[in-house]
């Protein structure tokens, strides 16, 4: 993401293995690492004064997740995106990772590698904002 331009500053990354934590600290010192779980995103954002985001990258193996886990990250996720912005989510496989009826959101995938093994997919969603009567 620093090398696509995303500025530094902008970047919070968040981490529940310390030993990674760590060398992520060491690796990239001028990024925000967090170490926490991705199911407490708001509580680990709200000491830092963020309250809202412009988008969330996730790499985590939501297919292998349980339900409730999965549903919790994506929730929290939500819940500290601006309306309309993205929750951008890399994944192995071919169909979706998140529930999308279940848990109201569009998605769409914007990238495949077929001939990966197992497929890779980088998938976008979308919270639909409310819309005045």
């Amino acid at each position: 993401m620093l090398e696509a331009g995303v500025a530094p500053s902008r970047l919070f990354v968040v981490e529940r293995d310390e030993a990674l934590h760590n060398l992520l600290v060491k690796r990239f010192p001028q990024v925000r690492i967090l170490l926490g779980d991705a199911a407490e995103l708001t509580t680990l954002l709200r000491p830092l004064g963020i309250s809202r985001a412009s988008a969330i990258v996730s790499g985590l193996p939501l297919l292998a997740m349980r339900d409730s886990v999965r549903d919790r990250i994506v929730e929290e996720s939500f819940a500290v995106l601006a309306p309309g912005a993205p929750f951008i989510q890399f994944t192995y496989g071919l169909a979706s990772p998140i529930p999308r009826r279940k848990l109201g959101v569009r998605g769409e995938v914007k990238s495949r590698v077929l001939n990966n093994l197992p497929p890779a997919s980088v998938w976008l969603y979308h919270r639909p904002t409310a819309t005045a009567a």
